[in-house]
């Protein structure tokens, strides 16, 4: 007796450990739900995701991953359609991916290279930016990534005539050490 009651000791000691280490995999996903989306966190370990979370990892993958089409090598992959940007090393490793607010003017798809950077500048929009990294022209207007110095995005329908691509201010400065003047920009649909 002495023995089966030892066992059963053991494995109830086992399943509460187990409910613990969930209950404390469900707060961290909780707490971090409530912080916003971090695309380096790698998710909670827990004994087994629910339907919801497997969703939410599937959409962090996809983002992830540039857009097919998006070319090779080292380069900035900007998705017009998905206001999304991803840094691409050389070896095809995704190093940052977040969302951006576009200007008025959008360039065509296709594969530019930086043209120039400027530290800080006044946007056409009258916004003090900084981190400008220019790839095009459309119609006139000099199309790039740029980030405001206050750290505000714009609101609303962009400013006729604007072609400044906004970022967060971590998302420019990541931007701006990754994309000097000759580095591949690929914009796709």
């Amino acid at each position: 007796m002495a023995g089966s009651s030892a066992g059963a000791v053991v494995t109830g000691l086992t399943a509460a450990a187990l409910a613990v280490v969930g209950f404390l995999a469900y707060q961290a996903d909780a707490a971090q739900d409530r912080r916003g989306p971090d695309p380096d966190r790698k998710p909670a370990a827990a004994a087994s995701p629910s339907p919801s979370a497997q969703k939410k990892d599937g959409e962090k993958r996809e983002q992830a991953a540039p857009p097919p089409g998006s070319g090779t090598g080292e380069r900035v992959v900007y998705s017009l359609g998905g206001d999304r940007v991803w840094l691409v090393g050389a070896n095809e490793k995704v190093t940052r991916t977040y969302r951006v607010v576009p200007g008025a003017v959008d360039p065509q798809p296709g594969e530019y290279t930086v043209t120039s950077r400027t530290e800080r500048v006044t946007g056409t929009d009258g916004v003090p930016i900084a981190h400008v990294v220019l790839f095009t022209q459309a119609g006139g207007v000099p199309v790039g990534f740029s980030a405001a110095v206050d750290g505000s995005l714009p609101e609303g329908p962009p400013k006729e005539g604007t072609g400044g691509i906004r970022e967060r201010p971590e998302d420019g400065e990541a931007m701006w050490r990754f994309a000097s003047v000759g580095t591949k920009v690929v914009v796709v649909p």
